[in-house]
């Protein structure tokens, strides 16, 4: 039996000096290979104060310093909000409203309207009053007649001759009210009322206490149901002409139109005084700088003629300032 003999330790003296050879060997046939930058040391926020809770802070200073600065311009306060303009607006809408309606010409147009609208108010009602009256009237000229036979058809005719007759008299009036004459004649002040007192009389006659038939009781209702047209038709007439007088003797102004007064007033008329004025008026603006006769004449309310020399004394003095 043969025996065999231990296989001997390596020298760790050898083994580090191969190992040292193989690194050498490596690194000598290695091949090069790109470096990549050193990545760069981490930034802890806590050590330089720049904390989310800093940032945030810092941002609302700045903000806060901005709006100190541009609170202290008031360019946005001169603003027109939309409700100021609004406004504006209807003030201006309520000026020029007014500027109008004090217009002479206006305020006779006004006038002249509401006295068409009285009038034909005041026609319509007395006609509608008459022939309430003319119902009463037949009644009491049929006197118990028939129905439809010729006393009862002709009673329905009563009332009409005196209502026309009345209705004459109170347009003529009327009419001169408007125009400024109105008829103040004793006799066609009687002719009314004679005409109004047939009318009252006969509605009320067939309901007095001595004119109700055996047996009837006096109603003081169908009395007054029955006085209403003629005492509203006595209203209309007796008011009208007053009415129309005073809207005759309305004092509306001096019209704006182009007038042709004459120059001559008491005193005389001062061109001088007027060219003056119209100097004063033109560097407040209130006149433009070359203004036409007819402005003139309306603003400084002279004579055309006036207004034509005013005019020619003020381009002649632009003409020597140029």
């Amino acid at each position: 039996m043969s025996t065999t003999s231990p296989t001997p330790m390596p020298d760790p003296d050898e083994v580090a000096r191969g190992i040292a050879e193989l690194e050498r060997y490596g690194n000598a046939h290695a091949p090069d290979l790109p470096t990549s930058p050193a990545p760069a040391p981490e930034v802890i926020e806590e050590q330089e104060g720049e904390t989310q809770r800093v940032r945030r802070l810092r941002a609302e200073v700045a903000e806060a310093h901005r709006l100190v600065e541009l609170q202290a311009d008031d360019a946005p306060l001169l603003l027109d909000t939309p409700k100021v303009r609004k406004r504006r607006r209807a003030a201006h809408e309520a000026a020029r409203l007014h500027e109008l309606a004090t217009d002479p010409a206006m305020r006779a147009y006004q006038a002249a309207r509401v006295r068409r609208l009285l009038v034909t108010g005041a026609m319509v009602c007395l006609t509608l009053a008459l022939g309430w009256s003319t119902a009463g009237v037949q009644a009491f000229a049929a006197d118990g007649a028939p129905v439809w036979s010729p006393g009862w058809v002709f009673a329905w005719f009563v009332e009409p001759f005196v209502s026309l007759a009345l209705l004459v008299v109170v347009g003529a009036r009327a009419y001169l009210a408007i125009q400024g004459r109105p008829l103040t004649h004793p006799t066609l002040i009687r002719i009314e009322y004679l005409f109004l007192s047939l009318s009252l009389g006969m509605n009320a006659w067939p309901y007095l206490p001595w004119s109700l038939p055996d047996g009837a009781s006096f109603s003081i209702s169908d009395l007054v149901i029955h006085l209403i047209g003629p005492i509203v038709a006595v209203t209309i007439v007796m008011a009208l002409p007053i009415i129309l007088a005073g809207f005759t003797a309305l004092d509306h102004g001096r019209p704006t139109g182009p007038t042709y007064r004459a120059n001559t007033a008491p005193g005389g008329t001062d061109i001088t005084a007027l060219t003056d004025r119209a100097r004063t008026l033109i560097a407040s603006g209130a006149l433009p700088a070359r203004p036409s006769a007819t402005r003139l004449q309306r603003t400084l309310r002279c004579g055309m003629d006036a207004a034509r020399a005013v005019r020619d004394a003020l381009a002649d003095e632009q003409e020597e300032r140029a």
